[in-house]
């Protein structure tokens, strides 16, 4: 296979991966357009890792005797081949707060109307949908229940075709608290609350805080976005995204802890794509193709080419604000109280021993779980040893093709 055209599995058996796409991509997209110093930071990270630039480990097969060296991750968290490792670790910690209800899965989504005000304002339009959402979860709980739910919400912005896609996903506990801690007000296994209620109420929320930002000065607007700095263009706008219901959609309810731990554990760390999807780089070209679903279509899996420049376009939409929390919690989980809550929640659903002890056992079985052996792979044997550990270089990655 000629190197120019690099297909999902290559001639040596590797997957390929997304940190060659950028590498492919940089150069091209870097001559026309001027990236902020976050995103440069981020793309650098992924097109270091697992490379000897970001440093390693050296090991000597003590059968074969051939030297094998493993380069050290990023752990960036828009990097798909970090994310696995972060999400186990997140996932052992939430584990101890999980209880034995149901769980509600709840989408909030905004309209595409606005998605050129949020690309230009993430950090103060991403906290706003936080907020509108949470508080208002936190609102039906104390009115349909007079008891305080517990929320974990997940932003997300992408859609599978990579275009900018606003939507959290909140994961509910079928049920609260009551207020003054001394009761669980359980729900419906099959229904928590009205979701065009919902949609209201979180409309009301995002669009008055939306307009607060607005009167404080805290929005900006750049490039084709300039005319709305005026009052009544901003309004029209408003206007124009409030004229239909905004999308909130409430999934079927997990069927116990379990499968929200399961669900959890593959979704909370996900990225805009990840290296499963990435089909084919052609560098002579200059496309890459990506596999997606089309859920307009019966979720069937198309195909899409981008060109390398708007595929790295697509790919920063998604590239969040420096030190910006993705994964929030609130009512019950909220991490100021959050142990206090639980204690006090396990107590009035009698079941103390029994949380405490299988997330006892969980984390046991977590970490009785040894580490994948290495394995050298000139003979696959395991009989490995450690020769020399190497530092990361400060020498930037090349942009470059070295194949």
């Amino acid at each position: 296979m000629a190197p120019c055209c690099r297909q999902s599995r290559r001639h040596d058996g590797a997957r390929l991966q997304l940190s060659e796409v950028l590498k492919a991509a940089l150069p091209l997209h870097a001559a026309s357009h001027c990236l902020p110093s976050d995103h440069w930071k981020t793309l650098n990270a992924l097109l270091r890792c697992h490379t000897a630039e970001l440093g390693g480990h050296l090991y000597r097969c003590m059968d074969c005797g051939k030297d094998h060296f493993v380069a050290h991750s990023c752990r960036n968290r828009h990097c798909p081949s970090c994310q696995r490792a972060g999400a186990d670790e997140w996932l052992l910690k939430q584990s101890a707060s999980l209880l034995p209800v149901p769980y509600f899965h709840i989408v909030f989504t905004l309209p595409h109307a606005l998605n050129g005000l949020l690309s230009q304002n993430q950090r103060e339009l991403y906290k706003l949908l936080f907020d509108s959402a949470s508080a208002t979860l936190l609102k039906f709980g104390e009115r349909k229940l007079t008891a305080q739910v517990g929320v974990t919400a997940v932003l997300h912005t992408w859609s599978q075709t990579l275009l900018d896609h606003y939507h959290l996903h909140c994961i509910v506990t079928g049920g609260g608290l009551s207020l003054d801690d001394k009761e669980w007000k359980s729900t419906s296994e099959h229904y928590l609350f009205p979701v065009r209620a919902l949609s209201k109420v979180f409309m009301a929320k995002f669009r008055d805080g939306l307009k607060k930002l607005y009167h404080q000065g805290k929005l900006g607007f750049h490039g084709a976005l300039r005319p709305l700095a005026d009052k009544a263009a901003f309004n029209t706008l408003l206007s124009c995204a409030c004229a239909q219901p905004w999308i909130v959609y409430s999934k079927k309810p997990f069927c116990g802890p379990k499968a929200v731990l399961a669900y959890l554990s593959r979704y909370t760390h996900r990225v805009a794509i990840g290296n499963g999807r990435l089909l084919a780089l052609d560098e002579t070209a200059g496309t890459v193709t990506f596999s997606y679903k089309d859920y307009a279509d019966q979720s069937r899996r198309k195909k899409m080419e981008l060109s390398l420049s708007e595929f790295l376009r697509r790919f920063c939409l998604h590239i969040l604000p420096k030190r910006f929390v993705k994964i929030r919690h609130y009512g019950l989980l909220g991490n100021r109280n959050r142990a206090g809550k639980i204690a006090a929640a396990r107590t009035q659903l009698g079941c103390v021993r029994e949380s405490c002890t299988s997330s006892l056992c969980l984390e046991r079985e977590c970490s009785a779980t040894p580490p994948l052996p290495l394995i050298c792979p000139h003979c696959g044997s395991q009989n490995m040893i450690l020769l020399e550990r190497r530092r990361r270089s400060d020498a930037p990655p090349q942009l470059t093709d070295s194949s």
